[in-house]
């Protein structure tokens, strides 16, 4: 009688970047739809996704959420619940008009970005916005003034065939999801062309995207491959996988899920970078470092970039 000996495991070395995952403003949203639920009950309205995250998404239906495109989707009898990557001013003013209970979960660090673009506008400076066109964070930006009001630039290309007439009195301000380095050369332009550019009192790219890129750097040359866990509309899970391409690795992946990994790529990894986007729940890195300890000999190794401790207060309505 034979014993046959099952094949050794191939050792591979997986490198968390630290932080990774839920910042600040993802909790305090997610916490204001289950908040409202408690409060509420079920159902609660949310237009637009809470956050860019299907899992998410999904927890949250399964709890009595009902996400929407607009606010015409909403009865009149039961609270609505705005994303946190903020709207558009004619939006709130819409749920006053129909008398809508609502709850605002704009991220307050995108908030801070929308007082800069009104006060700067109301001191007399002409607007630019650095962004991605149709994201919902840029098209909330924008909409806090009238049209036409903001210029969105998104490139250095973009800054330099920007036609603006009064070029004495600028300002810019940026989305808060960007890539830190590419922000920093459409800056860079901006300065170039228009020297007297005023530019915020405080950096708009808020702290978890900025820490989240340096985290995947600190990484990034030591690894093979790389995986972002995140959804493909999240801003900030895009430009953490293009962090790490930047950085050499031409195995640089976004995923939703650990079913999505392409397991035939792996075959020759000795070690894995993984991250996650700032709305890609913990729950689905742990799924994906399982995923691989079924098939490899796998050691974790937690690099810390820094540490966060960042919080943000729910909305009093929600605290009564």
């Amino acid at each position: 009688m034979t014993t046959e000996t099952a094949t050794p495991k191939k050792p591979l070395k997986i490198l968390l970047a630290n932080p990774r995952g839920f910042c600040a403003g993802v909790v305090r949203a997610i916490d204001i739809v289950e908040k409202a639920l408690e409060k509420y009950g079920a159902p609660v309205y949310v237009r637009h996704e809470i956050v860019h995250n299907r899992y998410v998404v999904e927890d949250l239906q399964n709890k009595g959420a009902i996400f929407v495109k607009e606010l015409d989707e909403c009865p009149d009898d039961r609270p609505v619940i705005f994303s946190a990557h903020g709207v558009p001013k004619s939006v709130p003013a819409e749920a006053e008009k129909r008398e809508l209970l609502y709850v605002d979960a704009t991220c307050p660090l995108v908030s801070k970005v929308h007082r800069e673009a009104e006060r700067n506008y109301k001191d007399g400076k002409t607007i630019i916005l650095i962004g991605h066109a149709g994201h919902p964070e840029v098209v909330g930006t924008m909409g806090q003034l009238a049209d036409g009001v903001v210029n969105l630039v998104e490139t250095v290309a973009d800054v330099e065939a920007i036609e603006i007439s009064n070029t004495d009195d600028l300002s810019y301000v940026t989305q808060t999801t960007l890539s830190v380095d590419d922000t920093a050369e459409v800056i860079t332009a901006l300065k170039a062309r228009f020297p007297t550019i005023s530019e915020p009192r405080a950096q708009d790219i808020c702290y978890a995207t900025t820490n989240r890129q340096e985290a995947v750097k600190l990484i990034a040359d030591d690894c093979d491959a790389f995986l972002v866990v995140g959804a493909p509309n999240s801003s900030n899970s895009n430009r953490l996988v293009e962090v790490a391409s930047r950085r050499g690795i031409t195995q640089a992946r976004l995923i939703e899920k650990a079913d999505d990994i392409q397991w035939d790529d792996f075959g020759n990894v000795e070690t894995l970078g993984l991250s996650a986007g700032a709305s890609a729940p913990e729950v689905l890195v742990d799924s994906i470092i399982s995923a691989f300890k079924q098939r490899f000999d796998v050691t974790v190794e937690n690099k810390v970039f820094k540490k966060e401790n960042v919080t943000f207060k729910l909305p009093k309505i929600l605290e009564e």
